[in-house]
């Protein structure tokens, strides 16, 4: 069993290649190469979550060098839960982009090369999760950033180019960053393998320790998009094509999430900056929904969401007790999903009526009463409805406030509360928007094409300024075809789309995979809480994973 540990990572690397190597000529090749390897990936995944489960983690040391020389991979229970959720929401969001683009009839050369880039980063997530050592986890890091890249920019539209740029930024920041905090543990312990340095770290005098605790927390809280680290991204998802929006929002931030879970159990036990992890995750909840409460545009409203709800996960990780990280991965798995959920949903709705302006679109509920559902049920996921498992998760993390019993535990639950009303109001009030009234005299009709600026960039118009990121109130005027709004992320080269009445089939199919996904979780709360609570117990122990590893 544990040579499969690799083959979460070594498939899709091997896939890119006849993808790049066919893809342009085959497409239909390239497409059921993508499909075969991401399923093949899920069900991997499943096997080794499973044996995880029942046998212990699992660990490859590449080339039989052990540490700290050769490269550790280790599957634990964590890491399976991980890996299982991301490849089915990956695999349904794949399918979701096979069926924008023939939907689209894209035939740009950039668009073949979403696949490869695609694979990529499933490579880099799957190298993250697995990853037994800092710098094995800063290369899939690295790998996921270099493919980040490409699918945030695809079709090279000016939005999607600045918007790449400030995550470009960002990135090489934290980059950079990491890169120091690598050399700094190396140098203070003389090894990066994750199970020596729980071993090592606590050797150190706690000035070194706590330095080198807060660079990696400020690099995954960078990825994470926790506040105040999170004003990049905005301004960055909501410009790529829908299924790239989808995939970044639900699944990248949790890696830095899951970063934050793995290091602060494993190489820094007993909580030390703890409260200023319920600082960070107070703020993020407020501040971040807030911001969606503010918002027009439902891509940048989703975005704030993401925010705010990420301070749920972080509120677990500064708890530090095992019903804390339970109900903390609970909610990771969770919103993975319904958040990937949620900006598919918002793809299909920028498919039916042009745009994601809230105030140009209404009478939805009526006129699709399909993707009516699809949104309503994750919605109310998303806000904490009972019994479905966004209350599982938020209720798990307030009874472990509770039980801490400290002021700033009582302090996030309130906040938790504040929160969770909120992201209920904010949901109702684009369900009321977007659905309920009646659509304004202003929303295309069906077959209607709406085409981004720059296609229509003209002298006459340069004093408008260039194109600018939709929902900030500031976007240009266009002159051609254009009465609902500005379409340049409705497809997956960024120039134009045509509205219409019947949405896609196959688009569909995966975001309705999707809503069941997310309620699959509800069906299956008491095998996926009990699975959360063994995690967290092996997490705290931190023994398990340092034998297996180390062999001791």
């Amino acid at each position: 069993m544990n040579a499969l540990v690799p083959l979460p990572v070594l498939l899709p690397l091997c896939a890119t290649g006849l993808s790049l190597a066919f893809g342009t000529r085959l497409k239909q090749f390239q497409r059921m190469i993508s499909v075969a390897v991401l399923t093949a990936v899920l069900a991997l995944s499943v096997a080794l979550m499973i044996a995880a489960d029942s046998r212990g983690p699992l660990t490859v040391h590449l080339g039989d060098f052990a540490p700290p020389i050769g490269i550790t991979l280790v599957a634990d229970r964590l890491s399976g839960l991980m890996l299982t959720v991301s490849s089915a929401v990956t695999l349904c969001v794949l399918v979701y982009s096979l069926g924008q683009g023939m939907a689209d009839r894209d035939e740009e050369t950039p668009v073949a090369v979403f696949h490869p880039a695609y694979l990529i980063l499933v490579a880099g997530v799957s190298c993250t999760f697995l990853a037994g050592d800092l710098v094995n986890l800063y290369v899939g890091f690295e790998i996921m950033l270099v493919a980040s890249f490409v699918l945030l920019t695809l079709g090279g539209t000016g939005p999607r180019v600045r918007a790449g740029s400030t995550y470009v930024i960002i990135s090489l920041f934290s980059s950079m960053l990491f890169l120091t905090a690598i050399a700094m543990t190396y140098a203070a312990t003389g090894t990066a393998n994750l199970a020596q340095l729980a071993q090592r770290l606590g050797e150190l005098p706690l000035g070194v320790q706590t330095l080198i605790q807060a660079m990696l927390l400020t690099v995954f809280a960078i990825k994470a998009a926790v506040f105040p680290l999170a004003a990049w991204l905005p301004d960055s998802y909501p410009t790529a094509p829908a299924p790239v929006t989808a995939v970044f929002a639900g699944l990248l931030t949790k890696v830095g999430v899951y970063c934050m879970l793995r290091t602060e159990t494993l190489l820094f036990p007993g909580n030390r900056l703890g409260d200023l992890l319920m600082a960070a995750a107070l703020a993020s909840m407020m501040i971040g929904i807030l911001g969606a409460v503010a918002q027009t545009d439902l891509k940048r409203l989703l975005s704030f969401i993401l925010i705010s709800h990420i301070g749920y996960m972080v509120f677990g990780i500064g708890l530090a007790s095992r019903e804390a990280y339970g109900g903390a991965i609970v909610y990771v798995a969770h919103h993975i999903t319904v958040q990937t959920t949620l900006f598919l949903v918002a793809g299909l709705i920028e498919r039916r009526t042009g745009t994601t302006e809230l105030t140009r679109i209404g009478g939805l509920a009526r006129a699709a009463p399909v993707l009516a559902a699809l949104f309503f049920v994750p919605a109310m996921n998303l806000a904490g409805i009972p019994p479905l498992s966004g209350f599982i998760g938020k209720l798990g993390l307030m009874r472990a406030g509770v039980a801490d019993g400290g002021v700033w535990a009582w302090i996030l639950v309130a906040g938790s509360v504040a929160t969770s009303l909120l992201t209920l109001y904010v949901m109702a009030k684009v369900w009321n928007l977007a659905f309920w009234r009646a659509a304004p005299p202003g929303q295309a009709a069906d077959g209607t094409v709406l085409e981004s600026d720059d296609e229509n960039d003209s002298d006459e118009d340069a004093d408008e300024g260039p194109d600018r990121i939709p929902g900030t109130g500031d976007e240009p005027i266009l002159h051609r075809h254009q009465p609902a709004g500005l379409a340049v992320a409705a497809t997956l080269h960024g120039h134009a789309v045509t509205t219409t009445t019947k949405l896609p089939t196959l688009m569909t199919a995966a975001t309705a995979a999707a809503v069941a996904l997310g309620l699959s979780f509800t069906v299956l709360a008491g095998p996926l809480t009990s699975y959360t609570d063994r995690t967290a117990a092996e997490l705290l122990a931190r023994s398990p994973y340092i034998e297996a590893v180390l062999g001791r």
